[in-house]
């Protein structure tokens, strides 16, 4: 199986800084894309940052310019280092690994979640 740590998180002023990190382990052949989503009360889970095996990255225009998504294929770990933080960014925050699994004599590529995190950014 395959097993997706957050960490990071927390709570912090309007303007300032967080940084989450998620590590997959597990029976792992290759990662492609990982990516953060989030949640916030009463609203739909939404993507804020997808980051390929190679390095190509994509943000939801609502983040762009103030929070990197980058990674460490050695340690198949993703970051999410968010600035400017805005009381509108509170929420819990998943990430998302597509995993490729050797299994069964083939193999598998399946979406793994991890267990999310709570970012609160008071105004």
């Amino acid at each position: 199986q395959v097993q997706l740590v957050e960490s990071g998180g927390g709570l912090v002023q309007a303007g300032g800084s967080l940084g989450l990190s998620c590590a997959a382990s597990g029976s792992i052949f290759n990662i492609n894309a990982m990516s953060w989503y989030r949640q916030a009360p009463g609203k739909q889970r939404e993507l804020v940052a997808a980051v390929t095996s190679g390095g190509s990255s994509n943000y939801a225009d609502s983040v762009k310019g103030r929070f990197t998504i980058s990674r460490d294929n050695d340690k198949n770990t993703v970051y999410l280092q968010m600035n400017s933080l805005k009381p509108e960014d509170t929420a819990v925050y998943y990430c998302n690994a597509a995993v490729t699994r050797y299994t069964r004599g083939g193999y598998y590529t399946n979406d793994y979640w991890g267990q999310g995190t709570q970012v609160t950014v008071s105004s």
